[in-house]
């Protein structure tokens, strides 16, 4: 099939690169010339696992192409996806800016019959705003909308993308529902399960399942300060709980929180959504809050073990929000930077994909090339981010290069048995500590002083 991309950002790139795999011919388009210039080359704007190569192999075959006009990628599509972005708004409200942009340009520019895919996370409504929108830039209107969210995990998005574990699709025409299983169809041959709904449906499930997965994450958070106040094991717990069919162990890692474009931005978007409608979803600012209270908490031990933040240094390992990506967007490594730096510290930080865009989004930081070099007389070091290169660690090497032997653990990578072997004073998430002075249950993980920066992420 011909299928136009609107944006080629995170969602629109690995859309172009997944469906030109499946054999369609896909044709992207963005208002930034200088990303169409380099993905005209083959050169990607981040780091995404696969996608490098699956570019270079669609541009090869000619099953892709770029432009920076929007005609030309609209006027040929059987299918145009709306991929732009929807930041939030400083009440929280997704922009949708740019998504009537794209449905202004899909109105002057579009084949009849042509079916507009609305694949950008939006608010439940966003469709009928798009119909009205293309209505009244082309009368008679014919042309389809159809919701087809996304569940894209970055870092593995390409692998989501041909091989997900469902395809959801909203849409109120038959015609429609047709062409989109036309698109898939090489997917639902393979068993991919197809979920045909309404577009208010399809369109709240993307938000529904983000909000939830966040719970998890803020569940298993919250319980970790529970477990460290009683000498439990947050790890444990967890594990016993997973081990019930009815909860399942994903997303119940205790750590220093979610971060990247999605959760913080959906979960807000969501909640003023449910303000809309009249309802008050109010778990939903718990969710934040103890995610924001992770960052903190991390920052309350690293301060607990060194006593003051004033001259001493500190290495961040791992700065992109999650592992696999170069994306630093809401980053819990960065905000955790943010309030060692507002109390004085000196901070160092490492990762193997993501300097570039931490330097540009905390510039107060020093950059190291490697580990030891972060750890190079640090006071203290903190594992904030679970690449896999950190459980390769040569203990005693970072133990040499550091003033003080003090880890904190913000994502429970290390062994603390070889923590404890190695002489360091080690602070894990939600487990009791090792070497070091244990937290007692009197000890505040409350930063008021320096809570306001996260807040200000």
């Amino acid at each position: 099939m011909r299928i136009g991309v609107i944006g080629t950002g995170h969602v629109g790139l690995v859309t172009c690169a997944a469906l030109a795999t499946l054999g369609h011919h896909v044709i992207g388009t963005d208002l930034d010339l200088s990303r169409i210039l380099a993905l005209q080359r083959g050169i990607p704007p981040f780091f995404e696992p696969g996608l490098e190569g699956s570019l270079a192999s669609g541009l090869r075959d000619a099953h892709i192409a770029f432009t920076s006009e929007p005609a030309d990628a609209i006027k040929g599509a059987e299918l145009t996806f709306i991929c732009v972005g929807t930041p939030p708004r400083t009440d929280g409200e997704a922009n949708l800016s740019a998504v009537e942009r794209a449905a202004r340009d899909v109105a002057r520019h579009a084949p009849s019959q042509c079916v507009i895919v609305e694949k950008s996370t939006v608010p439940a409504g966003t469709a009928d705003r798009i119909r009205h929108t293309l209505l009244l830039e082309r009368s008679p209107m014919d042309l389809h909308v159809v919701s087809n969210p996304e569940f894209l995990r970055e870092g593995h998005a390409i692998e989501d993308a041909l091989h997900p574990d469902r395809i959801v699709v909203g849409a109120d025409s038959p015609w429609a529902f047709e062409q989109m299983r036309r698109l898939y169809k090489p997917l639902l041959d393979t068993g991919c399960r197809l979920i045909e709904t309404d577009i208010a449906t399809a369109e709240i499930s993307k938000h529904a399942s983000n909000a939830f997965l966040a719970l998890r994450i803020s569940y298993a958070n919250a319980l970790a300060r529970i477990c460290e106040r009683a000498g439990a094991d947050v790890v444990t717990v967890t594990k016993v709980m997973g081990a019930d069919p009815r909860i399942g162990s994903e997303f119940l890692q205790a750590g220093m929180g979610y971060g990247g474009s999605c959760f913080p931005k959906d979960l807000r978007a969501f909640e003023r959504l449910a303000e809309h409608f009249g309802y008050r979803f109010g778990i939903l600012s718990e969710i934040a809050r103890i995610n924001d209270e992770a960052v903190c908490a991390v920052a309350q031990k690293v301060r607990d073990a060194v006593w003051n933040l004033e001259g001493k240094t500190v290495g961040l390992l791992g700065l992109s929000f999650k592992p696999g990506t170069d994306d630093t967007r809401y980053s819990p490594a960065l905000a955790l930077g943010r309030l060692l730096v507002a109390g004085g510290a000196d901070v160092v930080g490492y990762d193997p994909q993501a300097l570039p865009n931490a330097q540009a989004d905390l510039p107060e930081m020093r950059l190291a090339m490697d580990p030891y070099e972060a750890a190079r007389g640090a006071h203290c070091i903190v594992v904030c981010t679970e690449w896999p290169e950190f459980l390769q660690l040569d203990l005693a090497a970072l133990r040499a290069a550091m003033a003080y032997p003090v880890v904190v653990d913000g994502r429970n990578v290390l062994d603390p048995k070889a923590m404890a072997a190695a002489g360091f004073d080690y602070f894990p998430t939600g487990r009791p500590a090792v070497g070091g002075r244990q937290l007692t249950e009197g000890d505040e993980y409350t930063m008021p002083e320096l809570g306001d920066e996260v807040a200000r992420r």
